[in-house]
């Protein structure tokens, strides 16, 4: 059987990969001890990180899976020309503008810095023509569906529109991984489009609340039950839509499952069908670690004042005043739920809000690199290699997604395409 070839943008250090590929042949759901028949091959991949003059992700990526077919130049600056032709595209483009470690409205949306590299994958998109991918597969987080503040849900708006433009289809689902038996609790917002020759094209447009809720990609690879299906249309042109989207609008349009298909956007919240949980200590590698994980005596206060309650008056752009508030944060972590979302400052000696620390029999530690990794379900010991510190390494985690998130969305989308 012919493989669906691949491209993977904002690759990281290979979380798409490892998901559609598997690693030696092995999946990441099996722990990579079971084999994954994968119908798929990345043929060509990108990666760059303007904020660093050393490319450390796209260096251990070169490291694990070669230098062929793989790109460090900044992606504005790529000739589609040099792109090879591909079934699938995939990636998690930069959601800095989106993250919620920023306050909602000081967030810039799709025309912030990090915001516009989605006109990057447009660009690719409409520059292939005639021989542009029949998939997409698409990560963010899932506060894109409400930004910005002022027009919820407009810059999602404007990413179905030009998908649509360009001939797709798409269908989404927020998914939380760690509801579906994986060790993180990190919920992100994927998205699959279909183009308009293939046949999954075709049946979803046959029947697409159907689709939804019942035979679609998502229904099946992530059971769940669904709300009341609402329905709008989606017909203003980009520069319409981002002047006028959902202007007076308190809440999105967009719940955390959807589908929009020639002009028309079907949408439903969902209560998932969950699995067994994983937990955080059933991931902890067991016996001492090196003395830099655990934290002193003397420096335990400093940990439970960050990871407590905190209240602080701030003041917006225009000089309003307000007060903001955070609950505590639960000390040591519970290792009897998933581990929470890893955040790019996992690393580091630095007492912190967001930090992970556990209690062992050794004492209070931070989780070590190789901890993090088994939480995104990547292979052991992953991004080891010389000059790559443990600070790097949990930086590349936090920026990373769930593996096993996307194995089971490959497996469904290789399915359909091979079965219809």
């Amino acid at each position: 059987m012919e493989k669906l070839r691949v491209v993977e943008l904002f690759a990281g250090v290979g979380g798409f990969r490892l998901g559609l590929e598997g690693w030696e042949g092995n999946s990441a759901s099996s722990n990579y001890n079971e084999p994954l028949d994968s119908n798929f091959q990345v043929v060509w991949s990108n990666q760059w990180e303007p904020s660093t003059k050393m490319q450390h992700a796209s260096i251990v990526y070169e490291h694990i899976f070669g230098s062929e077919g793989h790109s460090n130049e900044d992606i504005a600056k790529v000739l589609t020309s040099s792109i090879p032709d591909h079934d699938l595209l995939v990636g998690g483009f930069p959601c800095q503008d989106y993250s919620v470690a920023s306050i909602l409205k000081n967030s810039m949306g799709l025309y912030g810095k990090k915001g516009v590299l989605w006109w990057q994958i447009e660009r690719i998109l409409r520059e292939k023509g005639d021989k542009k991918p029949k998939y997409l597969l698409l990560e963010n987080v899932d506060r894109l569906l409400n930004s910005p503040v002022n027009q919820k849900g407009r810059d999602f708006a404007m990413i179905l529109k030009s998908l649509s433009d360009l001939g797709y289809a798409v269908e989404w689902r927020v998914i939380n991984a760690a509801d579906y038996g994986m060790p993180q609790k990190r919920r992100r917002v994927f998205f699959l489009a279909y183009l308009k020759s293939t046949e999954i094209y075709r049946k979803l447009n046959q029947s697409p609340g159907k689709w939804l809720i019942e035979t679609g990609i998502f229904s099946k690879a992530f059971p769940a039950k669904y709300e009341t299906l609402a329905s709008f249309e989606i017909k203003e042109d980009l520069l319409e839509l981002s002047e006028s989207f959902n202007k007076e609008g308190k809440i999105s349009k967009f719940k955390k499952s959807g589908v929009f298909i020639n002009g028309l956007c079907y949408t439903s919240n969902i209560l998932p069908i969950t699995e067994k949980k994983c937990t955080l200590g059933s991931i902890l590698i067991p016996g001492r670690m090196d003395d830099t994980f655990y934290i002193k005596p003397d420096e335990i206060q400093k940990w439970e004042i960050a990871k407590g309650s905190q209240k602080t008056k701030r003041v917006t752009a225009d000089g309003f005043q307000y007060n903001y508030s955070v609950g505590a944060m639960k000390f040591p972590d519970s290792l009897d739920e998933p581990a929470r979302t890893i955040v790019t400052g996992e690393g580091g000696k630095t007492p912190s809000r967001f930090k992970h620390v556990v209690s062992t029999e050794f004492g209070y530690r931070r989780l070590t690199p190789e901890e993090l990794e088994k939480i995104n379900m990547f292979p052991p010991r992953h991004t080891v290699m010389d000059g790559i510190t443990d600070a790097k390494r949990a930086f590349f985690m936090g920026n990373a997604l769930v593996v096993g998130v996307v194995e089971r969305i490959g497996k469904e989308l290789s399915k359909r395409n091979y079965e219809l």
